[in-house]
């Protein structure tokens, strides 16, 4: 498996192992565009791959703070409750970056930046850049996702 991520249409295709493609997801990406650098808010560039899987099992809804879930399940009164807040929902694949002082290393190392592909709110749109950096999906397509892929299936993302 392969994921690809295209920052200007706020999409990520699934391609399997010999290339072909298997399915599109909308997405959104960080509402400060590409960049590479820590507490820029942006969305990182170019090779990445899954380094962890988080949230095997987990209710759909299930909100995640630090990696780990806090028990609560994603409503909108929970939404409401707690402006602002930035919700991690459902599963979590987390990036590492694989490409030396662009998107690894240092202040440029997606890892270190908690940059994830995570399910967010059913209130957040889709197809708009909105994020802190991470690409956020419907809790649905996530867990889809989730189940298609492994810990170390290349991600790349483009501008």
């Amino acid at each position: 498996m392969r994921i690809r991520i295209d920052i200007a249409h706020q999409e990520l295709e699934l391609f399997n192992a010999d290339g072909a493609f298997i399915r599109r997801y909308p997405v959104s990406t960080a509402r400060n565009g590409a960049g590479e650098r820590d507490g820029s808010g942006c969305t990182p560039r170019g090779r990445h791959r899954v380094r962890a899987r988080i949230g095997a099992g987990a209710p759909f809804g299930a909100v995640f703070r630090g990696r780990r879930p806090t028990g609560e399940i994603w409503t909108p009164e929970l939404a409401v409750a707690n402006p602002g807040r930035d919700w991690i929902l459902s599963r979590i694949l987390w990036l590492c970056g694989e490409e030396s002082g662009f998107n690894r290393g240092g202040r440029l190392d997606s890892m270190r930046r908690y940059i994830y592909i995570h399910g967010t709110g059913e209130d957040q749109p889709m197809g708009e850049p909105r994020s802190h950096g991470c690409i956020r999906m419907r809790n649905g397509d996530v867990i889809e996702l989730f189940e298609l892929v492994r810990a170390g299936t290349p991600v790349e993302i483009v501008e």
